[in-house]
């Protein structure tokens, strides 16, 4: 008879362990598309520094490259 008892427990809990799980894979997939988009964002920033020093060094007529 605990034997019955232990197995209702675990049957009739089980659903509460299920619905955990797909808590924390929800949030995980939270945080990888919120992490994407901070990686993202920071790449085109990245990108719009690059051209911009670019232009600045195309319109100051730098010469690093004539120094060595």
């Amino acid at each position: 008879m605990a034997r019955n008892a232990r197995t209702l427990l675990v049957v009739s809990l089980l659903p509460f362990v299920l619905q955990a799980c797909v808590v924390v894979t929800v949030a995980d997939a939270a945080v990888t598309v919120v992490a994407t988009g901070v990686k993202v964002g920071a790449a085109v920033v990245g990108t719009t520094v690059d051209v911009a020093a670019a232009g600045v060094k195309a319109v100051a007529g730098s010469d690093d490259d004539e120094k060595n």
